[in-house]
């Protein structure tokens, strides 16, 4: 649900400096990814960035405006941050024509993850960062094994209850309806649209038909995670409904994790990490990490 104009063949645009592409094996499967890593010394942490449902990894390395990425904000705050094309995209696209469904992905999250960490140091952990399908992604995946250093997870664009009626969700094109996906054009900065040319994909049939059940997924997921969550919706935010009722319904969900934030973003759309508040998000995002850090350090020992 986060594409909005169709995809054109046009060249992949080189990453930001600093960014590098690389490939991920997640037994067997191989998974493409974008890396940027600290430039001196060890990362603090390492975030692991989730797409969308008819995105790429690029679209935590937006271009359109200075200080968009978080690729490159990440690293140079010291974190390494991975942005990984979920089966499906990418790479694997054409491997998986028909994508998986959340079980597989996350057990090709999981995988890819341990390929990933016998290559490149962690640091202190992973906090995985997520956007609308990438966060159910995020949630199916912290439930079905919340360990391997998991600190957190930090979900934007992403509800349990719709905000428009089935037959308004992603279409056979893998687009939702274009003002639901982006809201005002004002909200991001000029070239977004002729730069998300390169961003978009189609999206797997298979994540099509699963999006229609999330509100019955939900539950079961939320009930089982046990790390720190932080939930952002754009101020401009479409496909979710966020009234108070529904957000209280939202955070009672997460009954074992520690902590649950549930925070709004002024002047955003659904695309938050190519709109103008990009790195006003990001910096959030960064400092939950950082309280999540702070939060295993002082927790009792033991725990």
């Amino acid at each position: 649900m986060t594409t909005a104009v169709p995809a054109t063949t046009q060249p992949t645009p080189a990453p930001s400096p600093g960014v590098r592409r690389i490939t991920l094996d997640a037994a067997g499967l191989t998974l493409s990814a974008l890396l940027a890593e600290p430039e001196h010394g060890a990362p603090r942490a390492t975030v692991v960035a989730l797409h969308g449902g008819g995105m790429s990894a690029g679209y935590f390395d937006g271009r359109a405006h200075p200080g968009q990425s978080l690729l490159a904000l990440g690293a140079r705050l010291g974190y390494t941050v991975l942005a990984l094309d979920r089966p499906g995209y990418g790479v694997s696209a054409g491997l998986l024509p028909d994508g998986r469904d959340l079980a597989e992905q996350a057990d090709d999250l999981h995988a890819a993850l341990d390929d990933f960490a016998l290559r490149y140091d962690t640091g202190a952990g992973l906090l995985l960062l997520a956007h609308s399908y990438g966060g159910k992604l995020a949630l199916t995946a912290a439930a079905r094994n919340a360990g391997r250093g998991l600190l957190g997870l930090d979900v934007s664009g992403l509800g349990h209850r719709y905000a428009v009626a089935p037959r308004e969700l992603a279409d056979e094109r893998g687009h939702g309806h274009w003002t639901r996906s982006w809201g005002k054009l004002r909200l991001y900065p000029p070239g977004t649209f002729r730069d998300s040319n390169a961003l978009v994909a189609p999206m797997p049939v298979r994540e099509r038909e699963e999006a229609l059940r999330w509100p019955e997924t939900f539950a079961p997921l939320a009930a089982r995670i046990r790390v720190p969550v932080r939930l952002t919706f754009a101020e401009y935010e479409a496909w979710w409904r966020q009234d108070e009722d529904t957000l209280a319904e939202l955070r009672a969900g997460f009954g074992e994790a520690p902590r649950v934030v549930v925070d709004r973003l002024p002047g955003a759309g659904h695309n938050i990490s190519l709109g103008w508040t990009a790195r006003s998000y990001h910096l959030r995002a960064l400092g939950f990490l950082e309280e999540c850090l702070a939060l295993r350090e002082c927790a009792p020992t033991g725990r």
